[in-house]
């Protein structure tokens, strides 16, 4: 079943194109404007060519998936197969299945938000020529990575993001910036170095780089050996990417110190390639390494559970001088390794709570990012407890509607039901229960009950969080100050529209004049409300992602056989 009626040749043109255009778009932007186009303001034309290429995307990826045949997901669809080095057998293969299609239209999604947004919202720092270049170089090389089907392709595709990347937190981020896109780009060269052996290792013993080869095979043409090293190795790579516990430590910081879309890309897409290179590659092309390895996956995933936890724990706590949106950055070690977990199990119900998880995390933690973006643009400041002080935010006071979708997206972050962040860790939990054949059922369901114990710390600091920003904390009555304990403070007149007067529900002195804030601009509004509206509909008929990703699953699971 289609919604629309479409020729395999226009499929076949959709995907080329989504990959291809936003590297074209990247190469015009840095081209001198045309003289019909280039307005009163070049910046903001250069701006709105970023809006319009990604826009462009966006709609082909919605038109790809309209036309997709619903009713084979597990088929490869839309597939070129071109030779391109022919000496090494490498082809130009691309191709999508259920698996890859929701990753490739989130992502298609996140980048014309965060163009739109930085329309209106451009962060500080060199051309926006650049800036827009970089985007679109860093759109092409996460399709890429999504709808190629060949080991060494998916490598160009997968190191094509890093530099782009690294020059948006190093040129348009905060503080730190230049320490933290070290970090991001030693990090993750290092891990992509040993990829690069282990899938040639692959390549060269079974003969073929074609992904599709590979996992109809289902490492039958390799060695227990062969796929064990091939495993440790390509998966150290992935790791560093995803990130697991401990490979992590350059998330926090790069998270950090990038923009507020390089935040939402980074945690929207970046991460996504690591999980997806498990699912697409390893699980079916080396199903004897990952059996071997996946006890210590899953002891790593919830490790990183408990430990993104209670680091958003110490972070959350008042004194503790922490970021919000070092915070968020945390959380996503937390939720990654719920993916990890999913993957670690080997069957059906954990890779689609895995898969499911890793939209979920893309939905809701880019809508985060945006938001903490928001509050520290509107204070100057991300700091916890500068936000949630007796001077602080209190945002259901002074910014009511930005409040209510901060609280909003820190429930759906903490798996709320009816929300998009549920399923993918309910699934995983499930899949843990009764892991893949040959896979030690009591040590699985004790990483289950980790996990478990790990929604619980999640629940409690983001509503930690939502308290102290969203509510405000009053300063004790011991601590104020001579002057503001004088009958005239506590017995006077309240400062109209103050957000410290009870008919605003303070966060502070009633003397203090606390102005009241912008709430969500109209360009904020357009940018956040689908991704709110997707984790709602996600939350609310998870069907319609698990009916794409389940005989997909199924089919890579058993080697192409079902």
């Amino acid at each position: 079943m289609t919604v629309i009626d479409i020729s395999p040749s226009v499929m076949q043109f959709l995907l080329a194109f989504i990959v291809v255009a936003p590297l074209l778009g990247a190469l015009a932007a840095l081209l001198p404007a045309p003289p019909g186009l280039k307005g009163k303001n070049p910046d903001q034309a250069v701006l709105r060519h970023g809006v319009t290429v990604t826009g462009a995307v966006l709609v082909a990826a919605i038109v790809l998936a309209a036309g997709f045949d619903h009713d084979h997901p597990a088929t490869m669809q839309a597939t070129t197969d071109i030779s391109w080095i022919p000496a090494l057998d490498v082809r130009i293969h691309l191709g999508i299945d259920g698996i890859s299609l929701p990753l490739l239209v989130l992502t298609a999604l996140l980048t014309f938000l965060c163009a739109l947004y930085s329309y209106f919202k451009l962060p500080a720092g060199p051309s926006p020529k650049a800036f827009v270049a970089l985007v679109l170089v860093l759109e092409s090389g996460t399709l890429a990575t999504f709808a190629v089907l060949d080991l060494l392709l998916f490598f160009l595709a997968f190191e094509m993001v890093l530099i782009p990347m690294y020059f948006l937190i190093a040129r348009w981020g905060g503080d730190q910036r230049q320490a933290a896109a070290w970090k991001f780009i030693l990090y993750t060269l290092l891990g992509s170095v040993v990829m690069l052996l282990g899938l040639l290792l692959i390549g060269l013993k079974s003969g073929t780089f074609d992904m599709v080869a590979l996992a109809t095979d289902n490492g039958r043409g390799l060695t227990t050996s062969v796929q064990v090293i091939a495993v440790l190795a390509i998966g150290l790579g992935l790791a560093v990417k995803t990130p697991m516990w401990p490979l992590h430590s350059w998330l926090p910081d790069a998270h950090t110190a990038a923009p507020t879309v390089g935040s939402v890309l980074l945690a929207g897409v970046l991460l996504k390639m690591g999980t997806y290179g498990f699912v697409r590659i390893l699980l079916p092309v080396a199903p004897d390494g990952m059996r071997t390895f996946a006890p210590y996956l899953a002891a790593f995933a919830v490790a990183g559970i408990v430990y993104g936890s209670l680091a958003c724990l110490a972070l959350a706590r008042t004194g503790a001088k922490g970021d919000l949106k070092r915070l968020i950055a945390y959380s996503s070690v937390g939720h990654m390794g719920f993916v990890l977990l999913g993957i670690a199990t080997m069957t059906p119900t954990g890779v689609n709570g895995a898969l499911f998880a890793n939209i979920a995390h893309g939905l809701i933690t880019g809508l985060l990012f945006f938001l903490v973006g928001a509050v520290k643009d509107r204070y100057g400041t991300a700091d916890l407890d500068t936000l949630a002080g007796a001077r602080g935010a209190a945002l259901y006071g002074r910014a009511p509607r930005l409040g209510a979708l901060l609280a909003f997206a820190a429930v759906a972050s903490l798996g709320l039901p009816g929300l998009a962040g549920f399923w993918g860790e309910m699934l995983t939990l499930f899949g843990a229960y009764s892991p893949a054949e040959g896979l030690s059922r009591p040590a699985f369901r004790t990483f289950m009950a980790i996990g478990a114990f790990g929604t619980l710390l999640t629940a409690a600091y983001m509503l930690i969080v939502v308290r102290r920003v969203c509510m405000g904390e009053h300063a004790p009555h011991s601590r104020l100050s001579p002057d503001e304990q004088t009958p005239q403070a506590a017995d006077g007149p309240q400062q109209s529209g103050a957000a410290g007067s009870p008919s605003s529900g303070g966060a502070g002195p009633r003397t203090a004049t606390t102005p009241q804030l912008a709430d969500i601009h109209p360009y904020e509004a357009a940018a956040w409300t689908p991704l709110a509206a997707l984790t709602v509909v996600a939350g609310l008929w998870p069907a319609v992602l698990l009916g794409l990703t389940d005989p997909a699953v199924q089919q890579l699971l058993a080697g192409g056989k079902s």
